[in-house]
């Protein structure tokens, strides 16, 4: 069963809208746009890289629990990750070829990301009773993300 959750967190991977983001954002810089700016793509970078923790250590924990060892688990939660810089390649060669539409896909792609959140995640983190935690851990989720913003954008 926990293979089939990390195959399905790898797919999830290739498909999530903040790793074509980050390309997005980045692509944006390359094509010239004036509103693009290198310290908003390193935010998001950012911000991406610190939400990438949780995601490995759900796929390391489940396999970890079915007894592969720590270096093979660890392995496999870092490996759900090697699709991601695929997925910001492809976004940076879509605006550059298409950067009258840098407006619209940085659009979608954050809409896509709050769909997910608010579709999934919170959901499921009040699931077991812990909605408090599980706000107070969003409330600061997203003061981080205002403060990456104002500090390096």
């Amino acid at each position: 069963m926990a293979s089939v959750s990390a195959l399905g967190d790898c797919d999830h991977d290739t498909q999530h809208p903040g790793r074509l983001g980050c390309g997005v954002a980045f692509g944006g810089i390359i094509a010239g746009v004036p509103s693009a700016s290198i310290a908003a793509a390193m935010a998001l970078s950012l911000g991406i890289a610190i939400q990438n923790f949780p995601e490995g250590v759900a796929v390391a924990v489940p396999l970890r629990a079915e007894g592969m060892s720590r270096r093979k688990s660890f392995w496999y939660g870092q490996l759900s990750a090697a699709v991601e810089p695929v997925a910001a390649v492809i976004g940076a060669a879509a605006v550059v070829m298409a950067a009258p539409i840098l407006p619209y896909a940085l659009s979608f792609a954050a809409g896509a990301m709050i769909y997910v959140v608010v579709e999934e995640l919170i959901p499921e983190s009040h699931r077991e009773g812990n909605v408090d935690l599980a706000t107070v851990s969003l409330l600061l989720g997203f003061v981080v993300m205002m403060v990456l913003d104002v500090a390096l954008g």
